[in-house]
């Protein structure tokens, strides 16, 4: 890799500036200042997508075939062709992906090596001199842009009235296949491998001692950190935990009646992932088993990739399906434009085939490592908390909250900062 640019593909471009220009991006209170020495192997990084990639998407928009509409008055088979036309009309014509961009350039961006993998995080160190670190991950349909609006309020809580014992210095990686980060192009880069990852990152940045949060995927990334009780790692916070005892687990996936003797939470939580599997769980299984199958269409095209991502904002945020509660168009359009700008449908796609599962069940205890868990209402479920604690044998907070969704950090980003906040304390 050159020092000076680091090319993502033949459509979107990352320029590694020296570091003394870099840092003139960052505010020094939280970041490398221009005196110092970053990490080996560690490069600063500005994204920019070239104007050409930003023409060819809108004139694959104004060009789109459109399917007929749904013969249904509701949304039972699949994003409603009214709601997605507004929205990718929108794109066409209104939206302005410099926005973005700017955001994240304002951040201080870095890209690794590990594992002959290239690792694109945003590093944002607190002005607190005892800020906890803290690797946090995202999930699919997601990305690093779920978190902007909690990195300030975690790395400088004094600035938001709050106290300074709650910093954390903030680590925020892409996973491999999203964003930034390079794409696999062998087998092998599962949520063991990217834990693993993380604990290198966390390492080579100087941390040796950290906590890591998650939800989706970064739950799966989080708990297989404390499975494998990565060096350095305190204890995992998670807003999606996996805790389907797996003799549950076949009754969901028969579709079979929910077994007797469930509490009334174990029974809603039962529920709830019995209709999951039965209408809303094929995205996974096509992700599980044919992520090339299904990647061709969400590399080629934007409307299908547009509806793909948008039938999950829609199902998954605390908003009865409606979305833009919650999300403007243009947050869930940066999110998906970015998964276009970067290629990485089928990539990112690709880590549901490595885990082969849905990762909902407790596939093993983690008996020792502190656990903290955040129950959001509009999570996919809402774990019990008798099956949490059967999960985790040191769970140390457990808390169900007012509002948010699936992405809770992007939905409500005061609540979910504060979740992190009680999670961790006990830990400092």
């Amino acid at each position: 890799m050159s020092p000076l640019s680091f090319s993502m593909n033949r459509r979107a471009f990352v320029t590694a500036a020296a570091i003394a220009g870099a840092a003139s991006l960052l505010k020094p209170a939280i970041s490398f200042a221009a005196s110092d020495a970053l990490p080996d192997g560690v490069k600063p990084l500005k994204v920019h997508i070239p104007n050409s990639a930003i023409a060819e998407l809108k004139q694959r928009l104004a060009t789109a075939r459109w399917p007929l509409k749904e013969n249904v008055a509701d949304d039972s088979q699949g994003v409603q062709l009214e709601r997605l036309r507004d929205l990718v009309g929108y794109w066409a014509d209104g939206y302005d992906w410099r926005k973005v961009e700017q955001k994240l350039n304002s951040l201080p961006m870095f890209v690794t090596e590990i594992d002959g993998l290239d690792i694109h995080f945003i590093h944002v160190r607190s002005p607190h001199e005892n800020a906890m670190p803290l690797i946090m991950t995202h999930g699919w349909p997601g990305s690093v842009l779920e978190m902007l609006k909690v990195i300030d309020p975690l790395t400088n809580p004094t600035a938001h009235g709050d106290k300074a014992e709650d910093a954390f210095h903030l680590v925020v990686p892409s996973i491999p296949g999203f964003g930034f980060s390079g794409k696999p192009t062998t087998r092998g880069w599962g949520s063991d491998h990217i834990g693993r990852a993380w604990g290198t990152l966390m390492n080579r940045l100087g941390y040796e001692k950290f906590v890591s949060q998650g939800g989706d995927c970064g739950s799966v990334i989080s708990e297989r950190m404390a499975h494998q009780k990565v060096p350095g790692l305190l204890g995992i916070h998670l807003n999606m935990p996996a805790i389907v005892p797996k003799e549950i687990v076949p009754i969901l996936a028969a579709g079979a009646p929910a077994p007797a003797g469930l509490t009334a939470d174990e029974r809603a939580c039962f529920d709830k992932l019995a209709i999951f599997y039965r209408d809303s769980a094929a995205y996974a299984q096509m992700m599980v088993t044919r992520p090339q199958t299904i990647g061709y269409s969400l590399v080629d095209s934007p409307i299908g990739m547009a509806a793909w991502m948008y039938d999950k904002f829609a199902e998954w945020t605390y908003s009865n399906k409606q979305p833009e509660k919650v999300l403007t168009r243009d947050e869930m359009l940066d999110d998906i434009s970015l998964y276009w700008f970067t290629e990485t449908g089928t990539s990112a796609a690709q880590i549901y085939w490595e885990d082969h599962t849905n990762n909902f069940n407790a596939l093993e205890r983690i008996p020792s490592v502190p656990v903290a868990v955040s129950v959001f209402p509009g999570e996919i479920y809402q774990a019990p908390k008798s099956w949490t604690e059967r999960a985790f044998g040191n769970l140390i907070y457990f808390n169900k909250t007012e509002n948010g969704g699936h992405f809770a950090a992007w939905e409500q980003p005061a609540i979910f900062t504060n979740e992190v906040r009680a999670a961790f304390r006990s830990l400092r």
